[in-house]
């Protein structure tokens, strides 16, 4: 996935400062890091035939600073054309990369990261040089992380878990849908565990714990690299717009969240048994979107979220989620972001980013503990809509005037999740972050599918004629009619893309379509009733839900014999 150039050396390295004084290491430092002056990771994430993106880490290991700049020069034809996080300028085959007026502190051991895209023809050599206010920093050979990620960071993390990785296969899951007629097309495919409540860590009601999993996916690992993906979903108040996703905790359990869910979870994947994993975690789904879009004034929000926003407990779980797991080497955290239909608006797009690093700087976490965003999870939103775009416009009306985008920026997963990647670089992720988009349920192939765009008669005639996703309204979420599989789990599938994901499990149902008593924590929300005539979430239409469904995440024949029907690319 990318190229790198990282930065440390042994611990007796000799380094010429640009006064030509050399800055030798000292014996009692172990890991030769603070005789180190400044050391510089340099990669490139993602390259084509004229251009590339790159992200440069620096860290400070001389005197804390107020202000730097990093210089390197390149022995091709690079031209930097756009940057972020630094003022970046060139002259020649010399770029200079300056602080931000709001990045301009380097504390002693204190890392910034800034990213870049460039042009270039031939060949695309890596510069070999770098220096930090005018003192050499080191690189190394080039070779980069293990594991086929492509470069890693000081805590062995690689750029991206997936790649060179397989996924671990779920043997509950994957025994389900084996049972299913033709089910077994697909039960040997990779989708996330779901620790949606306390009971879930050591195994509720028969089924596999934490342990039992990581345990089984050391089994299927061998002699390669194995991810093994979770989800982390029970904060206090939890998923305060949807009564079919609540919790078991209350909206002021805070602390029971920190102590009796998040530490023993930590606890488990920091056992060595386990270093050998590469652990992805989701953390918290639909949770911080909701502050943005359902509180306040908006005709979208509801009692519980103005209290989850006014407690802040949402901010707090998250955070001291990122911070606990982040603080495990072989962890990767990964953020959600909801999708382009939810926070797809210009007012609920950039308020969104700002909240999530609002989050990620909470409770000890910094944005080191992030190492990329989820979006679509558990949702129906199409990976590409290749009909229409964004910037159509038919008889002089633009598509965002259509009822289906109705103002939306975005009118799929791939556009969003790559746009709103940049967003949140620009409000101090890391540049290097990767984003993964569940695909378990948004391929909408089968006799419905568009074979080419909707009539010119109207915006409306040309969108609704064109459009893969057959929901009645994109706000629709609950076992959603007519949906089908969507593109097979992979890693890396397009710029700035970690992997496309089933975190969530086919067939495993979002809720309840009428009420059923249970000992989950689990309500019935209308949005999951066929006969339910809607809500101003999604503009007071009838929710598109299948009938006769159980709870949310127990399993659901027919939802799963229909994605595997109308599954695009097809089975």
């Amino acid at each position: 996935m990318s190229r790198t150039k990282s930065a440390l050396l042994g611990a007796l390295v000799l380094l010429a400062g640009a006064s030509g004084t050399a800055v030798a290491a000292v014996p009692a430092d172990p890991a030769g890091i603070a005789a180190i002056p400044c050391t510089v990771d340099y990669k490139v994430q993602n390259q084509w035939d004229t251009g590339f993106t790159a992200a440069v880490t620096v860290t400070n290991n001389s005197a804390a600073k107020t202000s730097w700049a990093v210089k390197w020069a390149y022995a091709g034809n690079q031209k930097v054309t756009s940057g972020w996080n630094a003022k970046i300028s060139q002259s020649g085959t010399a770029v200079t990369a300056a602080n931000e007026t709001y990045n301009g502190t380097l504390a002693t051991g204190g890392s910034v990261s800034f990213g870049f895209n460039a042009s270039y023809s031939g060949t695309n050599a890596l510069p070999t040089s770098f220096t930090l206010d005018g003192v050499t920093c080191n690189v190394d050979d080039g070779s980069g992380g293990g594991g086929g990620g492509g470069g890693s960071d000081p805590s062995g993390r690689v750029d991206n878990p997936y790649a060179g990785a397989k996924v671990y296969v779920n043997p509950e899951w994957s025994a389900k849908a084996a049972a299913e007629t033709g089910g077994s097309r697909i039960s040997n495919q990779p989708t996330g565990v779901w620790l949606d409540r306390i009971a879930a860590i050591n195994g509720a009601s028969g089924s596999m714990g934490l342990r039992a999993h990581l345990d089984a996916a050391l089994a299927q690992k061998g002699s390669g690299e194995e991810v093994v993906q979770l989800v982390v979903y029970d904060l206090p108040g939890r998923d305060c717009a949807a009564l079919a996703s609540n919790g078991e905790l209350g909206p002021t359990e805070i602390d029971k969240y920190k102590t009796q869910f998040i530490d023993p979870i930590a606890a488990i994947l920091a056992d060595s048994k386990y270093a050998s994993l590469r652990i992805v975690t989701t953390i918290e789904i639909d949770s911080l979107p909701n502050l943005v879009t359902n509180t306040g004034s908006r005709a979208t929000a509801t009692p519980q979220c103005d209290t989850m926003l006014a407690n802040g407990n949402y901010v707090k779980g998250v955070g001291y989620a990122l911070a606990k797991l982040g603080a495990i080497p072989n962890v990767y955290n990964y953020l959600d972001a909801g999708h382009h239909g939810w926070i797809g608006w210009d007012d609920n797009f950039a308020p969104s980013a700002t909240l999530f690093k609002q989050a990620a700087t909470s409770e000890g976490a910094t944005v080191d503990d992030v190492a990329g965003f989820i979006t679509n999870t558990a949702n129906y939103s199409a990976l590409k809509e290749n009909n229409f775009t964004i910037n159509d416009t038919v008889n002089g009306t633009s598509v965002r005037q259509s009822k289906w985008v109705d103002w939306n920026r975005y009118v799929d997963e791939l556009s969003f999740a790559q746009g709103f990647r940049n967003q949140l670089v620009s409000v101090g992720f890391n540049s290097g972050i990767g984003m993964l988009i569940d695909t378990s349920r948004n391929g909408w192939g089968g006799t419905a599918r568009p074979t080419g765009p909707g009539a010119t008669t109207s915006v409306d005639t040309y969108v609704d004629g064109g459009r893969y996703d057959r929901r009645i309204h994109v706000g629709n979420w609950c076992n959603q009619a007519g949906a089908g599989l969507g593109e097979r789990p992979q890693a890396a599938p397009a710029t700035g893309i970690d992997a496309y994901v089933w975190m969530k499990p086919p067939g495993e149902s979002d809720g309840s379509s009428s009420a059923i008593a249970n000992d989950e924590g689990k309500g019935f929300d209308r949005m999951c009733d066929p006969t339910y005539t809607g809500n101003p979430r999604n503009n007071n239409n009838m929710s598109g839900a299948l009938p006769n469904a159980p709870l949310s995440g127990h399993w659901f024949s027919a939802q799963f014999q229909q994605l595997m029907r109308n599954a695009y690319p097809p089975l």
